[in-house]
């Protein structure tokens, strides 16, 4: 539908008619506003005081903002904006466009609502240099996949409402039917079918954790908050909420509100309070585990955005807790969260629920932006959908890949396996994994298909100044972690000269895993690596004994671990490397004395919460060069037998885990773990018995004399 040049009026009440035609069919548009910036927004602030939608928001400079209703937003800050509900967004990407944060807005968008994007030209968008590339490092890089392959999506596709800023009057508006019923937001029976799960789950019994997973836009928020409504008023006297941020909770206590229908006496905002003084509360997820106020009922919204460990300590602290998490998600593989955290529930409560949510409810089903957003970033790539038999290694070939110039079907194949094997990946990995020029990547094959993905990158190769000034802290280098952090926290430079293959992400198709078709494609990187002449082979990843386990058997040795535990796998991370080349090897040596040296000092300083199993791991892999001198033994020989206290002998039980062959000894002993959390931990005795390793002090001085003794007698050579 075009409109004659000039005609102003007849122009708007054209974006108008659109918005209630959109509205009744219960659909959302992407706007593309091609061209000169100047121009474009000169055209919305002509137009967007016409359309009166609201609420809205603008992600470019304040000053620029062209209409006074939109609330100024950074796109850093856009996925704060997850779980509530906008009429307009217009992002200016002339400013940047990550990722993540685009994804998140679009999620926002309720029926009718329209959004604008400013961009140069599509035929523009592989060469245009985006101001977020720099964040990223990604700025070096002379084309862009990424953008180019969304620009080829988005001119292929008809529900895109492409307008040329120098001339917005040839733009064509689509001519849209009415349906024979408009669309409402209502409750759907697939929600009905969850508040009932949930209102069932609250009155329930204790320990049998509720995990809710579905797409954005389902109504997830909506039904936890007219549940918790009805639990208070069926009698729960307090039910407490959590999320990472206080606004992803707007909805939810939106709903609660309008289920009590004035029964509310008070309600800051923060909190809901019946006459009776029961209440629904919002409570910061650090001040929840902080405080652990009583509750019968905790709520977790946006759970995928917080750390596994936290997520543990809350299933534990409270008697029933639902978590709720997107499935394809801006905050974050939801579907990554779910496959994590279910190895949590099965281990710690077993009787866990699930509940899932299909029906979309801000808007219909079939939504063009919805499907156009999810290709874009691809929200929806899985692995899962594949062979259930074992898939032989033999069978499996391994090659280079090239994912920016993969069919469609292929990458989401490939990244489909990124997101299901690790805790959170978002579209900001996949713009990095499809742009980074530094990036390398291997693929297993079977039968046509992708079962196997290794990602790497080269870094490193930085001149003698910069290494210096990077391991001074004086400098930092984007795209180089684990060269940058060598050089600046172990406090060698060379690991930011030397150039190093470091080992992004490993993921492999559940059929295929166990079988060698990861370790395989390490081999296959290691050797391009070596042909290549590169230095150094490294990774660096979220701690856990297994994966310590394998990437020790593919030769490699850790170097360094990290003292705050990651904020996405919520474990501590290990650095681990192995030398390729001359000096690459006598750097690895080097590393590894260092921390060696260092470890009995650092490990109850900072990693006192470590679990056990991967500080003995950890200790087991480093050089054990401590020999015991007579004074040694003695000491050992008093404790052993009773007569030395284990305060004076703490010094020689803590070396003789760096004696040859005895942490790797006491791997195989019961008490394990008694030893590490006591001797090397040095946690005290009350933390050792409220963790059920002992009965007191008493108790476990007593059963580590017996495993003294017991090393003593049948034990390594010493």
């Amino acid at each position: 539908m075009k409109r004659a040049p000039g005609d102003r009026a007849t122009e708007h009440d054209a974006w108008n008619q659109l918005v209630e035609q959109l509205s009744a069919l219960g659909e959302r548009r992407l706007v593309l506003v091609e061209g000169d910036r100047g121009q474009a927004l000169a055209w919305l602030g002509q137009l967007l005081p016409a359309l009166k939608q609201s609420p809205g928001i603008w992600t470019g400079p304040s000053q620029d903002n062209p209409e006074d209703g939109l609330t100024p937003v950074s796109p850093a800050k856009a996925r704060d904006w997850l779980g509530r509900e906008l009429a307009i967004v217009v992002w200016d990407g002339w400013q940047g466009n990550p990722p993540d944060g685009l994804a998140a807005i679009a999620g926002t968008l309720k029926a009718g609502g329209l959004l604008f994007w400013l961009m140069p030209d599509l035929a523009e968008w592989e060469r245009f240099a985006d101001p977020d590339y720099r964040r990223t490092g990604l700025d070096t890089a002379e084309h862009h996949p990424f953008a180019s392959r969304m620009a080829t999506i988005i001119a292929n596709d008809s529900s895109v409402i492409r307008v040329p800023a120098g001339n917005p009057g040839e733009a064509e508006l689509p001519s849209l039917r009415a349906p024979d019923t408009p669309f409402n937001v209502a409750t759907t029976p697939d929600q009905q079918r969850l508040i009932d799960q949930l209102v069932h789950f609250g009155l329930g019994r204790r320990r049998r954790p509720l995990v809710v997973t579905a797409d954005r836009g389902r109504g997830k928020s909506a039904a936890l908050g007219i549940a918790a409504a009805r639990l208070l008023q069926q009698g729960r006297e307090r039910i407490l909420v959590t999320a990472p941020v206080r606004e992803s909770v707007d909805t939810l206590f939106h709903h609660a509100r309008q289920t009590l229908e004035g029964q509310a006496s008070r309600d800051d905002g923060n909190a809901l309070v019946t006459a009776s003084e029961a209440e629904l509360r919002y409570m910061p997820v650090q001040e929840l585990l902080a405080r652990r106020p009583s509750a019968e009922v905790v709520l977790v919204d946006e759970a995928a955005a917080i750390p596994p460990q936290i997520l543990e300590a809350i299933v534990l602290g409270w008697p029933r807790v639902a978590f709720c998490s997107t499935v394809h998600g801006y905050e974050g593989a939801g579907r990554g969260f779910a496959i994590r955290f279910r190895s949590v529930l099965d281990r710690k409560t077993p009787h866990w629920q699930s509940a899932t949510l299909t029906e979309p409810v801000r808007w219909a089903q079939g939504d063009p932006l919805e499907a156009l957003t999810s290709k874009l970033f691809l929200l929806s790539a899985s692995g899962e959908a594949r062979e259930e038999l074992p898939i032989p290694v033999k069978a499996v070939r391994v090659e280079r890949w090239q994912p920016g110039n993969a069919p469609q079907a292929e990458l989401a194949e490939a990244f489909g396996l990124l997101v299901d094997a690790h805790y959170r990946t978002t579209p900001a990995d996949l713009r990095q994994w499809l742009d980074d020029p530094a990036a390398v990547t291997w693929c297993a094959w079977h039968q046509g298909r992708i079962v196997g993905v290794l990602w790497a990158a080269i870094e490193g190769g930085l001149d003698d100044e910069l290494a210096r000034n990077v391991s001074l802290g004086q400098r930092r280098i984007r795209g180089h972690l684990l060269a940058q952090s060598l050089a600046s926290h172990s406090g060698f430079p060379e690991a930011a000269v030397q150039k190093t293959l470091r080992v992004v992400r490993v993921a492999v198709a559940a059929a295929a895993r166990r079988g060698g078709v990861g370790k395989r494609m390490v081999i296959a990187a290691r050797a391009w690596a070596e042909e290549s002449q590169l230095d150094n082979l490294g990774t660096s990843f979220g701690g856990s004994p297994e994966l310590l386990a394998f990437w020790q058997s593919c030769g490699l040795s850790v170097v360094r671990v990290g003292f705050h535990r990651e904020s996405t796998s919520g474990e501590y991370p290990l650095q681990m490397l192995t030398g390729l080349s001359h000096r690459g090897r006598e750097l690895d040596d080097r590393l590894r004395g260092r921390l060696a040296r260092h470890w009995l000092t650092l490990v109850p300083r900072h990693w006192g919460s470590m679990p056990t199993g991967l500080v003995a791991a950890v200790t087991d892999d480093l050089p054990a060069t401590r020999v015991l001198d007579s004074d040694d033994r003695r000491d050992l020989d008093n404790f052993a037998h009773g007569h030395r206290g284990f305060d004076l002998c703490l010094p020689v039980l803590r070396e003789l885990g760096q004696v040859p062959g005895v942490m790797n000894w006491l791997r195989t002993r019961p008490d394990l773990a008694l030893w590490i959390s006591a001797v090397l931990q040095g946690r005290s005795w009350a933390d050792c018995q409220a963790d059920g390793l002992c009965r007191g002090q008493r108790d476990g001085e007593d059963r580590l004399r017996s495993l003294v003794c017991e090393l003593l007698e049948n034990g390594p050579e010493m």
